[in-house]
């Protein structure tokens, strides 16, 4: 079965709503996985995505904050979800297609502005959400699986517009960078967009704070497709829609495509 896959960081899905009909009007992805919806499940306005194909829904929500949502052309099956670093945000759910490939949908999070857990609450429990997710794929090897969303982590020197800048700055410091790989490491996840596009700079965000962002370009890689080995082979085709990053009251994240023949 061939399919297509997205991510994306809405910031408010009934905000932006138009946002992601257009978005599945235009590129038509089988399934998108949605961050940072800020809504209960219920008050999703799925009755919109339905008119455009999209009747499958398996998300998890809460009001004003968080979220993930899974929209699929496809039947899914809820797999359910983790609650890692005990923080009661909803930060993941996961769905299964009808070829047997789980999705992860996460929404790892962003860690407050100062890179020292002594000082930072929130940097410490971004730290101890990825240290959770890393002894969960220890503990159960991922298979036939592919892990998305915003990790809130640019890992490699071309993710970041400028390597050394951020070096001190959350998103990019050497601490966080450490951890998202144990993560992978723990599943054997393969970074599918950048086994696409192995070289060059890449970004899926770009901050609202720039004046104009599309010139200044000043983005970091947040956003990720990840899979398993037994079908990491079968992804191609990723790309990331910086386009809709100017879209009229955009998101400050682009989404992050890849198909796969699975």
């Amino acid at each position: 079965m061939a399919f297509t896959l997205a991510t994306w960081n809405i910031n408010s899905v009934r905000l932006r709503k138009a946002l992601v009909a257009r978005l599945l009007a235009e590129e038509a992805p089988d399934v998108l996985c949605l961050q940072e919806c800020k809504s209960p499940v219920e008050k999703i306005p799925l009755e919109v995505f339905a008119e455009a194909g999209y009747r499958y829904m398996v998300g998890r929500g809460q009001k004003g904050y968080n979220g993930v949502a899974i929209l699929s052309k496809l039947p899914l099956e809820d797999a359910g979800d983790q609650d890692f670093a005990q923080l009661g945000h909803a930060r993941h759910v996961a769905a299964r297609l009808p070829n047997g490939v789980t999705v992860h949908n996460f929404y790892v999070p962003a860690g407050g502005d100062e890179p020292d857990r002594e000082k930072n609450v929130k940097f410490g429990q971004k730290l101890d959400y990825l240290t959770e997710m890393r002894d969960w794929f220890h503990a159960s090897k991922p298979e036939k699986a592919i892990l998305v969303g915003d990790l809130n982590i640019a890992p490699r020197e071309d993710d970041v517009w400028d390597h050394k800048k951020l070096l001190k700055i959350v998103s990019h410091t050497p601490v966080e960078v450490e951890h998202l790989a144990q993560v992978q490491d723990a599943g054997d996840w393969v970074d599918i967009t950048r086994k696409d596009v192995p070289e060059g700079l890449l970004y899926s965000w770009w901050s609202y704070r720039a004046k104009d962002w599309a010139a200044a370009d000043k983005g970091r890689r947040l956003d990720h497709i990840w899979a398993t080995p037994d079908i990491a082979n079968a992804a191609h085709s990723s790309r990331i829609l910086k386009a809709v990053r100017g879209w009229e009251q955009p998101s400050d994240h682009a989404p992050v495509f890849a198909s796969f023949d699975v």
